[in-house]
């Protein structure tokens, strides 16, 4: 079902992304921040299915709570005339790169496991010839 949901995401944003007009240079920081923060929601949404503590709930607040945080701490340091928005970007691309890291080991340990059991069974098949 999640699966399902996420291909669906991704062809409405693939329509809309085409069929919506270009983002003009003033909002483009906002957008860029927004798309990070939720890239970073979407992460950990699949490093919490990996470890069996998924919930939509969390998820779902956290999308959004996050995508409007990082928004208004940019409109923040536009007002102050200060880059807030790349302290946000380092701490949302850096917890990408830990859920990334995390999603990479569960599935490099789960095809080794699947290689390392295939190996054991070829070689029954091959005593027992």
């Amino acid at each position: 079902m999640i699966f399902i949901s996420i291909l669906i995401g991704c062809i409405l944003g693939a329509i809309v992304g085409i069929n919506i007009p270009t983002i003009s240079y003033t909002y483009s920081n906002y957008l860029a921040i927004a798309i990070i923060a939720a890239l970073d929601s979407v992460f950990g949404g699949i490093t919490g299915i990996l470890k069996k503590e998924f919930d939509i709930k969390v998820f779902i607040s956290g999308f959004f709570c996050n995508s409007i945080l990082s928004m208004l701490l940019t409109y923040l340091g536009s007002k102050l005339n200060v880059d807030i928005y790349l302290a946000a970007i380092v701490v949302f691309v850096g917890r990408m790169f830990i859920n990334l890291t995390i999603i990479r080991k569960y599935y490099i340990d789960k095809w080794s496991k699947k290689y390392e059991e295939y190996k054991i069974k070829k070689q029954r098949n091959t005593k027992q010839n």
